[in-house]
């Protein structure tokens, strides 16, 4: 059995896809260990949001080959897919693994070990150019390491490009998870015992599934049995409309409290 260790930095909506990518590997058959232990493969999930941010994603992916050379080390997230060039040349690095990619972490996983017992030794990189797809990547989970509460992805990306912020080069554009995928979600995690749902997204304001709103998924999350209290990541101002505010005022499990 191989051992893997994942190393999450970065926002919650990477914790959750940390999770996910988590719960694929156990169902594989990996046994997860923490990641200050030796494994055979350490996952780091980077972050790209600062140059601070970079830095920290950097320093954990030599510290994974520092911990055992022969592991094989797996970088994803923002980092990589913003600056896959210089990823593809640190010596450190076995596997590249961009933003929507990472439901494919085991199949990719198996492909490496497949070359490498074939004698081949090539760098792989599965970056796919997020700024032209519109597919919403279904990662999904069924428990988290959280007794009651668990945070629950529901779109991704962001159309804005703000001078600032390199979000919409490491996201793509906005893309929303459907209406049935997320209640089927709800209702597992309701299943397992999970009390409390943080609904997260990159932009959760611009959340659009065929015309359903981030309103739409709040009223059904709030008849689905089991979950007390509901809760959502940051928003944007121009969200909370007048027609917004009516309807969630009519929601008896939301938490009283906005990010913006």
């Amino acid at each position: 059995m191989r051992k893997a260790a994942l190393h999450n930095l970065g926002c919650k909506v990477n914790s959750y896809e940390t999770e996910a990518m988590t719960q694929l590997l156990k169902k594989a058959g990996y046994e997860i260990v923490s990641f200050q232990d030796q494994a055979d493969v350490y996952i780091i999930n980077t972050c790209s949001v600062t140059n601070m941010a970079d830095r920290k994603s950097r320093q954990m992916l030599h510290k994974a080959k520092k911990q055992n050379p022969n592991a094989v080390v797996v970088a994803t997230g923002c980092y990589v897919q913003t600056a896959t060039e210089k990823v593809a040349q640190d010596l450190s690095i076995d596997l590249v693994v961009g933003n929507n990619r990472k439901k494919d972490i085991v199949e990719i996983l198996n492909e490496y070990y497949a070359e490498k017992e074939a004698g081949e030794q090539v760098k792989e990189e599965y970056v796919i150019d997020i700024n032209h797809t519109d597919e919403y990547e279904d990662l999904e989970i069924s428990t988290v390491t959280e007794h009651t509460r668990a945070h629950l992805k529901i779109q991704d990306g962001c159309n804005n490009f703000c001078s600032y912020c390199i979000i919409p080069y490491a996201r793509g554009r906005i893309r929303s998870r459907t209406m049935e995928s997320i209640k089927a979600e709800l209702e597992r995690l309701s299943a397992s015992g999970f009390k409390e749902i943080v609904l997260t997204g990159i932009n959760l304001s611009c959340y659009d599934d065929n015309g359903k709103k981030l309103i739409d998924v709040i009223e059904m999350a709030d008849n689905v049995n089991g979950i007390e209290r509901i809760r959502l990541g940051s928003l944007d101002p121009e969200v909370v409309t007048e027609d917004f505010v009516e309807r969630l005022g009519k929601v008896k499990k939301i938490c009283p409290h906005f990010h913006f």
